[in-house]
């Protein structure tokens, strides 16, 4: 299968070279030394005490991939609008698009039934250019469960899981949805097709727009978080307000709530994406991690105090790095 990973930062990296591994024919997208890096030595996986090597086609015009069987799309929502009209270039009559975002998807009120079905997200997609120019026909939603960071141009350190989730926007079971989950097995993931991806999307959620823009803000790992007990008491509240809006949209939550936070603390001393951005100076998954849910809770009319004052806070911090061009991180003192 001809599959091209598109954004082959941490969690596409990992996709990637586990794909090319089994046998699929992999192309990245990337940029400056992480492309350069992968070109001249492959992409290469930590796991653990071993390392795994992938010699990948890698470019940074997407038009250069040529047409694909399968898109994964891994770079971040901020990022989708601005190259969704390049992804033209990689589609055939069949071509399937795997969305790999964290938070509310663009497409989340695509097949959506009930009242809100069409309903646009600004947060997510401004203006509704993805929506526009991506045939929603072609979509398979994704939940992406490991985490992992790079750790150096063309080397991407896992941390730990290994769990994906895929499924129809609809929650319909396809020959297509089983056949991809065939190929993420293959590939070494714990792949399952979701009859509900949208409430797997709320339970995964709730640690992102509560543990992302706290540990933007305060700097610390996600044990830091919840072993200081005035934060993980604010991010018990944000998850709260969350969960009434979840479930306002016909979310369910399997886990207690709990259990999500305990589920964050055993991850232990790892930096959330949002940390590791304001610490590199790149921006930040803000609106799609917490300001779709507070636009969500205008549109269900569900209050969020907690969460709309970390995320004015969290926008605060954004801005201030973008204007001045900065990033910001703790340096021990000499």
């Amino acid at each position: 299968m001809r599959i091209c990973v598109v954004g082959a930062g941490a969690i596409g990296g990992l996709l990637a070279v586990k794909l090319a591994r089994a046998g699929e024919d992999v192309t990245v997208v990337a940029r400056g030394a992480h492309l350069a890096a992968i070109r001249e030595h492959g992409l290469k996986l930590v796991l653990g005490g071993t390392e795994e090597v992938a010699l990948l086609r890698a470019t940074d015009r997407i038009a250069d991939a040529g047409p694909q069987d399968l898109i994964v799309l891994t770079v971040k929502a901020h990022q989708l609008a601005p190259i969704v009209g390049d992804l033209a270039a990689l589609l055939g009559p069949e071509t399937l698009v795997v969305t790999a975002q964290n938070g509310i998807p663009w497409w989340y009120f695509f097949k959506h039934g009930g009242p809100y079905e069409g309903t646009h997200l600004e947060t997510v997609d401004p203006g509704g250019v993805v929506a526009k120019g991506l045939d929603v026909e072609r979509v398979i939603g994704s939940i992406i469960y490991p985490a992992s960071e790079i750790a150096a141009p063309g080397v991407d350190r896992h941390i730990e899981g290994n769990r994906v989730s895929l499924g129809e926007l609809d929650g319909a079971e396809t020959e297509r949805l089983r056949m991809l989950v065939d190929v993420f097995r293959r590939a070494g993931f714990k792949a399952r097709a979701s009859g509900d991806l949208r409430s797997e999307i709320w339970v995964k959620l709730w640690g992102n727009c509560t543990f992302n823009p706290l540990s933007a803000l305060s700097h610390a790992t996600l044990v830091d978080i919840c072993r200081f007990p005035p934060t993980r008491a604010l991010a018990a509240e944000m998850m709260r307000e969350a969960q009434v809006v979840g479930e306002k949209l016909g979310a369910t939550f399997a886990v207690p709530l709990e259990k999500r936070i305990a589920g964050g603390e055993a991850v232990g001393p790892h930096k959330t994406t949002m940390l590791q951005d304001v610490e590199a100076g790149r921006p930040i998954e803000l609106d799609a991690l917490v300001g779709s849910v507070v636009e969500l809770g205008k549109i269900t009319g569900t209050p969020t105090p907690h969460l709309d004052a970390v995320y004015a806070c969290a926008g605060l911090l954004a801005k201030t790095l973008e204007e001045a061009r900065g990033r910001l991180r703790v340096e021990k003192l000499p």
